[in-house]
């Protein structure tokens, strides 16, 4: 039996890998791209569409923690760094809802006790 001489090479196999690899480059570069604090929003009937405008976020994650426009900050660092705003700001809550209801009633009497008035929280519909 006379073996074959291969003049190329099977290119298929290696096109695949390829493809697998550039799928998981663009799954993980859309998620580090969005650079959101993930969040579980509660849902609501009234909920409009969020535009996008340069406004304060204030997040509350599930363990509680606060971000104040996706800065890790305290309670107590947010109720000095917030005195720095105009109160007649849009000011956005996005709270997850296994957050402590304590930590939401929190952020809110810090906002009111400072005079905001445009409060909006944030919901998925």
């Amino acid at each position: 039996m006379k073996l074959k001489k291969f003049d190329s090479i099977n290119v298929i196999p290696f096109i695949d890998v390829l493809l697998v690899l550039l799928a998981i480059v663009l799954l993980t570069s859309t998620f580090i791209a969005k650079g959101d604090i993930p969040v579980s929003l509660a849902k609501a009937n009234s909920a409009t569409s969020l535009k996008a405008k340069k406004e304060t976020t204030i997040s509350i994650k599930e363990d509680n923690t606060l971000f104040l426009n996706k800065l890790h900050i305290s309670l107590e660092a947010l109720s000095i760094k917030i005195k720095e705003f105009d109160v007649q700001s849009q000011v956005y809550i996005n709270c997850d809802k296994k957050a402590s209801f304590e930590s939401f009633v929190n952020v809110l009497d810090l906002l009111k006790t400072n005079n905001f008035e445009n409060i909006s929280i944030i919901t998925k519909k």
